[in-house]
């Protein structure tokens, strides 16, 4: 019997030959830029007592000077939104490669600038307000930049590498967390506290500042992604805005995303941002030793985005989000048991369950899958931005509310523990296209 076969399409020999140069290049660009970005956007929260005495009056209770620099933090994630339906409506109008640059100088230039702002005591009240502005940018900027790199580094890859890109580059993003959190333990290690208020609080931010404005340089060398270019080139003149067709053509799809992203942000904020404060006030662990377990949970975190990216691809972003939402859930269930049981192996488990947490780089996938490509951007910016800054921004003070009235002690574990669930429900009902 003669077995008659066809010769492979062109699709299909690229899914077998994995990733080009060229694409590996774009990954790795993307990548770093991504690292510097968040690394940008989140150093400062690590140096807050510092930049409280820098840019406020000294004779001020430092509680509100505290206060008022968080302020200015949370500043940043309000206008997040904005803009990304900004960068989202030109990204999806005039191309990815542009928006994607332009992102990175947005928080790449006020970042230089912060490190080179005069404080308080030279220039008065304008210190602060120059913080606010440069705070301000930022939060646009990364706005419009990390849904743009992750669809920029999606549209430039084979359809079943989609889950590796996404998984890169959130361990790109997630470096860029540790890279801050390393610099801050080095900079306080090293030097006194004067010597950190009068001038060592400027080198992180002179050095993303410049590594950033050089990754921006690079970014220039990236080519438009083949996706907007094919769209481009087919494209039919149309008046209306990108908005106003995800709000008449994607309603179910923004609001699968904006759960998905809620999955995300409450898991992540609460993981790496709010546990190592619970874990000092409510079970007296030393400050250095969870901050320790934290580095070595957020270096398994980017092993982890990685790890779950390629298996998304073999198996289906679907069954991928439901078994890592029930392995999520499964890590937080035994780091609260451990803590309801003397706590001997909490920051070993909070450690080593950041490779589960990985799970949460699935969220981007699937929003990248849930949009057409000519509102992916604008669909992607609108849905995740606004869950983002509704969820990261509400978290740390509900949960701190919820543990201070001592109802609900375990308030967090819970917390994140539905959320969880939530997620494996998600990838339960959602259908791959």
């Amino acid at each position: 019997m003669t077995v008659q076969t066809r010769p492979l399409a062109s699709d299909e020999i690229e899914a077998l030959r994995g990733l080009s140069r060229e694409q590996a290049k774009t990954l790795a660009l993307a990548s770093l830029g991504g690292a510097l970005e968040y690394y940008d956007f989140i150093v400062g929260v690590f140096f807050a007592k510092t930049l409280a005495a820098v840019f406020f009056p000294h004779d001020s209770p430092q509680w509100l000077s505290q206060l008022q620099v968080f302020g200015i933090f949370a500043a940043g994630y309000l206008v997040r939104p904005i803009g990304g339906v900004v960068f989202a409506h030109f990204g999806d109008r005039v191309g990815r490669k542009r928006m994607f640059a332009l992102g990175l100088f947005l928080m790449a230039f006020p970042t230089l600038l912060v490190g080179l702002t005069p404080d308080y005591q030279t220039i008065g009240f304008a210190a602060p307000l120059l913080f606010l502005f440069c705070r301000l940018l930022q939060g646009l900027s990364v706005g419009g930049e990390v849904p743009g790199a992750w669809i920029f580094c999606a549209e430039h890859v084979h359809k079943s590498r989609v889950g590796f890109a996404c998984g890169l580059l959130m361990g790109g993003l997630c470096c860029g967390i540790l890279m801050g959190a390393l610099t801050a333990k080095i900079l306080t290690a090293s030097l006194a506290a004067d010597d950190l208020v009068a001038w060592g609080w400027r080198i992180p931010f002179i050095l993303g500042g410049v590594f950033g404005l050089i990754s921006v340089y690079l970014r220039k060398h990236l080519r438009e992604t083949p996706v907007f270019e094919a769209l481009r080139e087919r494209r039919v003149a149309d008046a209306r805005l990108p908005i106003s067709l995800v709000f008449t053509r994607c309603k179910s799809e923004v609001l699968v995303s904006m759960a998905a992203t809620w999955v995300f942000a409450g898991v992540f904020v609460t993981y790496f941002l709010y546990l190592p404060t619970y874990l000092q006030s409510q079970f007296d662990y030393r400050a250095a030793d969870v901050f320790t377990a934290n580095c070595w949970s957020i270096t398994l975190l980017i092993l982890g985005s990685v790890f779950v990216g390629r298996v998304t691809d073999i198996i289906g972003g679907g069954k991928a989000y439901a078994i890592g939402g029930a392995a999520m859930a499964a890590v937080v269930a035994a780091l609260g048991f451990s803590l309801g049981n003397g706590g001997a192996w909490t920051l070993h488990l909070y450690a080593i369950g950041g490779f589960a947490i990985g799970t949460i780089t699935l969220t981007p996938y699937l929003i990248i899958r849930s949009f057409p490509p000519e509102l992916r951007f604008t669909g992607f910016a609108l849905s995740y931005n606004t869950a983002y800054a509704i969820i990261g921004g509400t978290t740390p003070p509900l949960m701190a509310f919820l543990v201070g009235e001592r109802a609900l002690a375990m308030a967090p574990i819970y917390y994140m523990s539905a959320l969880c669930l939530f997620g494996a429900a998600i990838g339960l009902l959602r259908s791959e296209r």
